[in-house]
């Protein structure tokens, strides 16, 4: 059995709604799941995982949330090499800026993702939904 982390940060429970969508589309493909906030999650734990997905709202100027976790994500991205590792979000203002940049920083450090990143423009509608439960599914196959 695969296991997963979903790791996430959220201020107003978009982004935790769209990881709770992971975790059901991870484990309906067959996974254990373990979700973590930002805070509990460590890169030290990255090894006990086959597959991680990581969430994060766009904060200020289309950036990820810098107080938890940016720092967390900045320690955990060097173990990320050679994991299944998928991006989820949601934003209030902009076209996605934040996601695509996270995309880049992912793939600049080595890291590939298995499946398209979903983001969720405010509260996460049916589709979004559907597509983070996809990105579960496909995490862990």
């Amino acid at each position: 059995m695969s296991k997963a982390a979903i790791v996430f940060w959220s201020a107003t429970g978009n982004t935790e709604t769209m990881a709770e969508a992971v975790k059901a589309g991870a484990q309906e493909a067959g996974a254990e799941v373990s979700v973590f906030s930002a805070s509990d999650f460590s890169a030290d734990m990255v090894a006990d995982f086959d597959a991680i997905a990581f969430g994060c709202p766009a904060m200020g100027d289309e950036v990820l949330e810098e107080d938890e976790f940016q720092p967390m994500f900045d320690t955990v991205l060097p173990a990320l090499n050679g994991k299944k590792v998928a991006l989820f979000g949601s934003y209030g203002w902009g076209d996605g800026q934040w996601m695509r940049d996270w995309q880049e920083a992912c793939q600049n450090a080595g890291v590939s993702l298995v499946c398209e990143c979903v983001i969720a423009n405010e509260a996460p509608d049916d589709e979004a939904v559907a597509a983070c439960k996809a990105l579960g599914a496909a995490l862990v196959n």
